[in-house]
């Protein structure tokens, strides 16, 4: 992905400023008396030099004059070593302190802007992603940051202050030291710029690299992987990732080299030329020997400063390109628009979806076309379909994680847009089909449903119960306190890290059941495939369990077996993103249309089996 000059260098200038206004706010917000601390030790560093490079004049100086008195001077000369020697470990000590700081709340800040994002669209989005994934690597690198300021700011101390030293000994070479540094910096800055570009650019390459890196190490892929024989593809994709990461860094490598490489030579020969000029004019008797000492020491000090601040601001404009990652996110606006005051009416007459399009772009097809449909309250609805009818969608907007293209969803006559996402998911309970697997303990795994539930054993435990799965939970080495993992150590387990038990996918459902049946009384129910991993008797007992939890309860399930949802007050049949038909069980069977079909075929497929 390459970015035109004109438009990084406009984006850039934009993003730049309110990176470092971010920056300096984040800072100050972490360790505001540390960071006062810290820029004045700084400033100490920054001077020690320039001072010790004055005694050494005076020094030397008195050393050549008769009857010159150097105690005076020499103290001073041992006092600032000792004060510049003892500086650099303070400093790095504060900057370790506001770095850890600062990057705990860069880390909080992170996640909860992350969070602030409504539905899910940004999540489905590769650009997002490489994004967060870079924003989430500055918050470890908020301590350089510090190192920008304060190096920009010593600095700028130690060059005033060394420029001002030779300034009295010899105007023309200051202005040719000067001259010879405007490169190093115009170049610097160039560079910097387009290292930050191109690290923007592999991200991508490395958020692959990653994804294979995962598949051939995770316990999820291992059994398909090893099967088919599928390793050394997996690796070689990896591997050819890093490649492409690496060959842009060469690239990088090399213009650095060439350009560094110059401006360093240039360097050094503007120094000749000034030792040349200086042993010159001492020779003649228009400079004393300390005066020699002193332009020496401040020819090389004005280099030394403009070289450090030229890294300095080169250095802190990438870290503060590559924060900007951060700032991006952090500031990022919601994905939807959110209501912000009023709550969820308890459900009284129904959810009703009008007229509702969706598609997840503006050059995506159609997923959900004009669908008019009434959820009643207190009723079970079913929706059935082929796969890529348009169920999962639109239990999504449902859930509001994306908001019709057209048309409105009602919950008791108020529309979805106008009642707090929070609000609105406080009232619902769900299980997905895809549900997740929490490396946490089970007792965890079931209370995360409701967080209120979290040290109220007798809840637990009736969630499991009813989602029969509290007789296998209570026989783990640790009960409701055994990790469901052997990928991480969890409190007590790190003692014993045997401990960790992996459930099977049957048990895993029933868990996700229990996770929904421990929110209680919700208004509207959602169950996703709540049996895909089922055998049939389980299936039939989550089932009949699943009826007696929802009787009197709103609830919209979905499913590919058709047996699961015949009794439902209403069976919704999608097609085509459209309503095909609906009714109830045996009026849809009479009626001979695509629900008759799709049930004879797999009551056929049951009887041939059988």
């Amino acid at each position: 992905m390459s970015v035109p000059p004109e438009e990084d260098r406009r984006v850039g200038l934009r993003e730049l400023r309110a990176s470092a206004a971010e920056a300096i706010s984040l800072l100050w917000h972490a360790a505001t008396g540390d960071l006062l601390v810290f820029l004045v030790m700084t400033l100490a560093s920054a001077a020690a030099p320039i001072a010790t490079a004055w005694l050494t004049k005076v020094v030397i100086d008195r050393l050549t004059a008769p009857h010159g008195t150097v105690a005076g001077p020499a103290l001073g000369m041992i006092v600032t070593g000792l004060v510049a020697a003892a500086l650099p470990v303070s400093v790095r000590y504060l900057r370790a302190r506001i770095g850890r700081s600062a990057g705990r709340i860069a880390t909080e800040r992170l996640f909860a802007a992350a969070e602030n994002q409504v539905g899910l669209r940004p999540f489905e989005d590769p650009a997002f992603l490489d994004r967060l994934r870079l924003a989430q690597e500055g918050t470890g690198r908020v301590a350089e940051l510090v190192d920008g300021l304060g190096g920009a700011i010593g600095g700028m101390l130690s060059l005033s202050g060394f420029i001002g030293s030779l300034l009295i000994l010899s105007p023309a070479m200051t202005v040719l030291v000067l001259l010879a540094a405007l490169p190093a910096l115009v170049a610097e800055l160039i560079l910097s710029r387009r290292r930050s570009a191109m690290e923007w650019a592999v991200e991508q390459y490395y958020r692959r690299e990653y994804f294979y890196g995962q598949l051939l190490t995770g316990v999820a892929a291992a059994t398909e992987i090893r099967l088919f024989g599928i390793g050394a593809f997996l690796r070689a994709r990896m591997i050819d990732e890093r490649r492409r990461a690496d060959a842009a860094h060469e690239r990088m490598d090399r213009r650095e080299l060439r350009a560094q490489g110059g401006l360093t030579a240039l360097s050094a020969l503007v120094a000749g030329v000034g030792l040349w000029w200086a042993i010159t004019a001492a020779h003649e008797g228009r400079l004393s020997v300390g005066d020699v000492s002193m332009f020496l020491a401040a020819v090389i000090g004005v280099q030394a400063a403009l070289a450090a601040l030229t890294s300095a601001i080169a250095g802190g404009q990438a870290r503060l390109l590559a924060f900007t990652h951060y700032v991006a996110v952090v500031r990022a606006e919601p994905d939807l628009p959110r209501a912000e005051r009023g709550g969820a009416p308890r459900l009284r007459q129904g959810i009703e979806l009008r007229d509702v399009w969706f598609r997840y772009g503006d050059d995506h097809p159609w997923v959900l076309r004009g669908v008019n449909l009434t959820i009643p309250y207190g009723h079970a609805v079913a929706l059935v379909g082929l796969n890529g009818a348009g169920k999962s969608t639109l239990v999504k907007l449902l859930c509001r994680m994306y908001d019709p293209t057209r048309g409105r969803i009602l919950w008791d006559g108020a529309d979805l847009r106008d009642i707090p996402p929070a609000a609105l998911r406080d009232r619902i309970s769900a299980v997905f089909q895809d549900h997740m697997k929490y490396d946490m303990t089970a007792g965890e795994n079931i209370g995360l449903g409701d967080l209120t539930a979290l040290d109220d054993t007798g809840r637990l435990e009736g969630a499991a119960k009813r989602a029969g799965i509290h007789d296998r939970l209570a026989e783990l080495p640790r009960g409701y306190d055994t990790p469901l993992t052997r990928m991480y150590l969890i409190g007590a387990d790190k003692e014993d890290p045997v401990t960790g038990v992996v459930l099977s996918g049957g048990q895993w459902q029933r868990l996700a059941l229990a996770r929904a049946f421990v929110r209680g009384d919700r208004d509207l129910m959602i169950l996703d495939e709540p049996s895909s991993g089922l055998d049939p008797e389980a299936e039939h007992e989550v089932h009949t369990r699943m009826r007696e939890y929802r009787a009197g309860r709103t609830s919209l399930l979905i499913s590919h077996r058709l047996s699961a949802v015949r009794d439902a007050d209403r069976i919704v049949v999608l097609a085509g993103g459209r309503i095909a038909e609906q009714g109830t069980h045996d009026a849809l069977l009479a009626a001979g249309g695509d629900y008759a079909r799709l049930f004879r075929l797999q009551a056929d497929g049951y009887r041939e089996a059988g």
